[in-house]
């Protein structure tokens, strides 16, 4: 079965608006989430719809701020494939044509509850996200290409000085995902659940007592440019922090920032072998690389090779993108993930075999991705997607029921 983990929020399709390149970011396929191909195929095509075709959520809101808060849920409908928005009851409403100029697109928010209240909203099926807001509604246009959402690693995107967050999930007839993810940048903090049909909640995502704080202080006191990665208002609040990759997009990282590690993995495997054996299902599945050159090689049992990778760029390495570009396949795409996942947690000179999947080993190198590091640190179960393949391992923020009975958002404390 596929892996389910939450890719960097890129283009899924063309983008026609050649305006947009650089601005903003277009959600013009199925959500990079949990998605419906994700599922076990054969499962879906025997069984009947044990999920029905909504399911309730409740948003709660624990946050202690006074600001009034917007929740909307924007997606793909997973029976048609069309983009668009659901109301408050789940019901389904596609989005219009978009223009070579983005045009405003529908106002899809709903008004969420205040502090200290809850709200129950119905989840269809879908492929999507769940943003919400402090304060401001969020802006969203159309494009030819699909909803333009926001990318605030531009410091012209209207959402810039919004305080906002997302949750991803996918509902089908295989049942319910749903993540915390800060693969894109870590802000306003909240929890996501589910309830299972023995009554038990399944949540992940919630940060330790003072872990808001202590995220934000650790980047600020990291050496070098991490502190560069905090967003503020001009009132001084608090508004994110970007990921790593978009860090570099917006000039606040230094593009070598990871130069030095790569440059000790490449020389190491340059005379030694990196053995990635990709599926835990299937250890007897290895492949073995060694580099020449700027090129690591990988190959079978046999040793044909399978696959190559260019030397990655830093970039590449948080993006989890570019020189590691991850297709779904059996090969490449596995091999890609690990190598991703082993850069990030700076595991791949301490260990030939990979993946390493056991946490305390994690993070050790000098140089390793510091964002990644200190939000898992102050996770409360010690799971975020800090990058894409942080589910290598299963070190995701991801809860999972075959038959959700309910879902939970929870707006947490600013501590």
């Amino acid at each position: 079965m596929p892996s389910r983990h939450r890719r960097r929020l890129t283009p899924l399709a063309p983008v026609t608006a050649a305006a947009l390149i650089g601005t903003a970011v277009i959600l013009a396929g199925p959500s990079p989430t949990v998605r419906a191909a994700d599922a076990p195929s054969a499962a879906l095509a025997a069984a009947p719809a044990a999920v029905p075709a909504t399911i309730p959520l409740t948003f709660r809101n624990n946050s202690g701020r006074g600001e009034q808060v917007y929740v909307y849920n924007l997606g793909t409908e997973l029976s048609t494939g069309r983009q668009g928005w659901a109301d408050a009851n789940g019901t389904f409403h596609p989005w219009p044509a978009g223009g070579s100029v983005p045009v405003p697109a529908p106002d899809a928010a709903i008004v969420g509850p205040a502090n200290g209240g809850s709200m129950t909203i119905r989840l269809p099926k879908f492929s999507g996200r769940i943003y919400f807001s402090y304060g401001q509604k969020l802006v969203f246009k159309l494009a030819t290409g699909g909803l333009v959402q926001p990318a605030v690693q531009n410091p012209s995107d209207p959402n810039r000085n919004i305080l906002f967050n997302w949750s991803e999930y996918t509902l089908n007839d295989a049942g319910l995902w749903i993540n915390s993810t800060q693969v894109d940048m870590v802000s306003a903090p909240y929890a996501v659940g589910v309830k299972r049909p023995d009554g038990s909640v399944a949540t992940t995502g919630r940060l330790k007592p003072g872990g808001y704080k202590g995220f934000f202080d650790a980047l600020r006191n990291r050496p070098g440019s991490w502190s560069r990665l905090v967003q503020t208002r001009t009132d001084g609040t608090v508004l994110r922090a970007l990921a790593p990759s978009h860090g570099i997009e917006a000039g606040a990282l230094p593009a070598g920032v990871m130069d030095e590690y790569i440059n000790r993995v490449w020389s190491t495997y340059t005379g030694s072998t990196l053995t990635v054996t990709p599926f835990a299902d299937r250890p007897s599945v290895k492949y073995h690389g060694r580099v020449s050159g700027d090129v690591m090689n990988f190959t079978d049992g046999a040793g044909a090779v399978v696959t190559s990778f260019q030397k990655p760029d830093s970039d590449s390495v948080f993006g989890c993108y570019k020189r590691l570009d991850a297709p779904n396949d059996q090969v490449r795409g596995p091999i890609s993930r690990t190598l991703c996942a082993g850069f990030n947690r700076s595991t791949l000179l301490t260990n030939p075999n990979q993946p390493d999947t056991s946490s305390a080993g994690f993070y050790r190198d000098p140089v390793t991705n510091h964002y990644a590091r200190e939000i898992h640190a102050q996770m409360a179960d010690g799971k975020a997607y800090g990058f894409a393949f942080d589910d290598v391992g299963a070190h995701e923020s991801l809860v999972h029921d075959g038959d959700p009975r309910q879902a939970y958002v929870t707006l947490d404390p600013f501590d």
